[in-house]
């Protein structure tokens, strides 16, 4: 029998702290995998022997196989138990890590990225929902949800740091072999200390055509973008992807309508608070993304810094996330509506972005780029608390997987989104720059291809301060919850008894 309460008993989660640590270990860890073989990416190549042409499945075999099967993971969390899927996350992530560090083809590599991405869409929605069934009581919650925003905002630079050092310093294989002891230590103690609540799993059938359609239609969403970033948005092929991705996708929304036992309940997506956070989380992340892949590139390409020097310039903005998500989000989450703290975190990302619409070949990095990060790191890490917390505050028990999922689902299309469109507009903004400056061009090539990369970087930016005005928009207009804790807020969470 279980019983149901607004709150665990006193002592039902006697180890939530403890747990927070190796759930926070562990996302940390597919955080920084996301970027860190970004870094490593030219000397793999080089050592594999892998072709300008092949080389974008490095990156594009994780995305596919994580974007595409999140709603599947999350839906199998919730079917195996949350922390039977965390553990087995864990250790399908380390040996397709270790598959990675010792590839010897560039076969093998492509392999391990996309059984990095599969474990890794069983690992993510089930750490996330596991945090929503320990951490019920309002206060703990929001420090809880703080410091994992923080870790899932911040993780990506610090992957640029980590990347550089051990490309530079030991080798590029060391990008995966870091992942082990990372996994290692996250399984071992979440097998100690991890406790769910009984009678919370969805032991419903699963749903297969709804996984078929559900992931043939993201990854032919995720993979459009990536065509359309190499091959250009008008190639028959992306075409073909987005148009199969629509059908697809418009199936499975008809699907999970008539299903007896849907993967996605409508219910999770069509409530307005958790489709806004959806909705404006994945458009946000579509400028954050993008802006990262420019100031990479920026610092090293423009301002000749090396990949370690580069990657510690990000570290204002890790500490301007872990302030926004630890202490302004926390300390506000249950103060403030999250429609208005989410909404003033985004024109606080807008304006760091407007800041970087000076950039130019000679900016001072302390006068312009360092400014434009911290604020940056405030304004999205203020808006991670609540946007990690909302989309599984009130949820029942049996959802938490797949509504974890959803969140994991917007910021990586949003991500794969930002990473080709931005890119595509600043390749073409910078092209036509060089066009309209030929003459110059003659007699001072290098400076001007210089100053047309900057122009592309910068007309990309203005896009990006459009996005966050409309997640603003969209956030202020959908998102009705009031503080937790207050009477308008979905603060009543069932909670069975503990599993011993």
């Amino acid at each position: 029998m279980s019983r149901t309460a607004s709150k665990p008993p006193v002592d039902a989660y006697a180890n939530r702290w403890k747990a927070l640590v190796f759930i926070a270990l562990a996302q940390l860890m597919v955080v920084l995998d996301a970027t860190i073989v970004n870094i490593a990416l030219p000397s793999a190549q080089q050592d594999l022997g892998i072709s300008d042409g092949d080389r974008q499945w490095v990156v594009t075999a994780y995305a596919l196989a994580f974007g595409g099967l999140l709603l599947f993971g999350g839906r199998v969390a919730d079917l195996w138990g949350r922390k039977r899927a965390f553990v087995i996350g864990l250790i399908g992530f380390a040996a397709a890590s270790a598959l990675g560090g010792a590839a010897t083809t560039g076969a093998t590599m492509f392999g391990a990225r996309a059984l990095q991405g599969a474990f890794g869409a069983l690992l993510a929605p089930a750490a996330l929902s596991l945090l929503a069934v320990m951490f019920t009581d309002t206060k703990e919650r929001a420090k809880a949800f703080g410091i994992y925003g923080a870790i899932a905002g911040g993780g990506s630079a610090v992957g640029f740091i980590l990347g550089g050092v051990l490309t530079q310093y030991l080798d590029w294989r060391w990008t995966f072999f870091v992942n082990i002891p990372f996994a290692i230590v996250a399984a071992f103690g979440a097998y100690l200390v991890v406790r769910e609540p009984e009678g919370g799993r969805n032991r419903s059938p699963l749903d297969i055509p709804g996984v078929v359609l559900s992931t043939l239609g993201l990854v032919s969403l995720v993979y459009g973008f990536t065509r359309a970033e190499s091959d250009g948005w008008g190639d028959i092929t992306t075409i073909s992807l987005f148009v199969v991705s629509v059908v697809l996708l418009l199936a499975f929304v008809l699907t999970e309508a008539k299903v007896k036992n849907p993967l996605l309940p409508l219910r999770v997506v069509t409530d307005r608070n958790r489709g806004g956070v959806y909705l404006s989380l994945g458009i946000a992340v579509i400028a954050m993304f993008g802006t990262f892949l420019f100031l990479t590139y920026y610092l090293q390409v423009v301002k000749g810094y090396s990949p370690v020097k580069s990657g510690f310039c990000f570290l204002p903005m890790v500490a301007g996330m872990m302030v926004g998500s630890t202490q302004i989000g926390t300390r506000l989450v249950t103060r403030v509506p999250a429609r208005f703290l989410m909404g003033s975190g985004f024109l606080v990302a807008a304006l760091a972005m407007l800041l970087l619409t000076r950039l130019e070949i000679g900016s001072s990095y302390t006068s312009t780029v360092l400014p434009a990060l911290v604020l940056l790191g405030l304004g999205m890490g203020t808006t991670f608390n609540p946007a990690m917390s909302l989309p599984t505050l009130g949820i029942e028990p049996r959802d938490a997987g797949v509504a974890s999922a959803m969140v994991n689902t917007s910021q990586q299309v949003g991500g794969a989104i930002g990473t080709a469109l931005l890119n595509t507009i600043a390749a073409s903004a910078a092209t036509s720059y060089v066009k309209d400056h030929v003459a110059d061009a003659a007699t001072k090539p290098q400076l001007v291809q210089l100053q047309g990369v900057v122009h592309g970087y910068t007309t990309a930016v203005w896009f990006a301060v459009g996005m966050l005005v409309i997640a603003t928009l969209i956030v202020l207009t959908l998102v009705n919850a009031g503080r937790p804790g207050s009477e308008s807020a979905e603060d009543e969470v069932a909670v069975p008894v503990v599993a011993h």
